[in-house]
């Protein structure tokens, strides 16, 4: 295994490669996740229309009493989409994967269901309320994180070197 290096504790003991030491890890995350989640958006929409298709089927054999129902639902495709990819094996949703770059929890590890949810919960709910202007929270730290990342106790990562991506525990914990 190779050793990333830490240049002090508070990093290692957070379980977040330096940015100081390991500078690649963080390297285009910024651009690389606009991009990515630009690409998730599409994404989101043709999911959407498919199941658009299938609600409206609903809702006409239903005479509308599904109605309310399936609004609730079908506004709950973005957070299944990010939650269940987030959560998943690669710990990264279609666009993030495209972009080489994936979602840790602060320990290094992959992030659990309810940590992405978390993680996406807020990410909706922070950008929402503040129009998307508490995304350059990102722009005022090393490790270019957003506030719902700070919240969710996660932090976006490149996925190379290829080492990080084999390695189930990439920072040595």
């Amino acid at each position: 295994m190779a050793s990333f290096g830490y240049s002090s504790t508070a990093h290692r003991d957070a379980g977040m490669p330096d940015p100081a030491a390991v500078p690649e890890a963080y390297e285009g995350v910024l651009w690389r996740r606009t991009l990515a989640y630009f690409v998730d958006l599409c994404c989101i929409g043709v999911l959407a229309a498919f199941v658009w298709i299938a609600f409206v089927v609903l809702w006409v054999l239903s005479f509308g009493l599904l109605g309310p129902v399936l609004w609730f639902l079908f506004g709950l495709i973005p957070l299944a989409y990010h939650t269940l990819l987030l959560s998943g094996p690669w710990s990264a949703t279609l666009g993030m994967r495209l972009f080489d770059v994936e979602l840790r929890s602060v320990t290094g590890e992959r992030p659990g269901f309810l940590q992405a949810l978390a993680q996406t919960a807020l990410f909706y709910l922070t950008v929402g309320a503040t129009g998307s202007l508490i995304l350059l929270f990102a722009l005022l730290n090393r490790h270019k994180r957003t506030l719902h990342d700070v919240l969710a106790g996660t932090v976006m990562v490149r996925r190379f070197p290829v080492g990080w991506a084999s390695n189930p525990n990439p920072w040595g914990r």
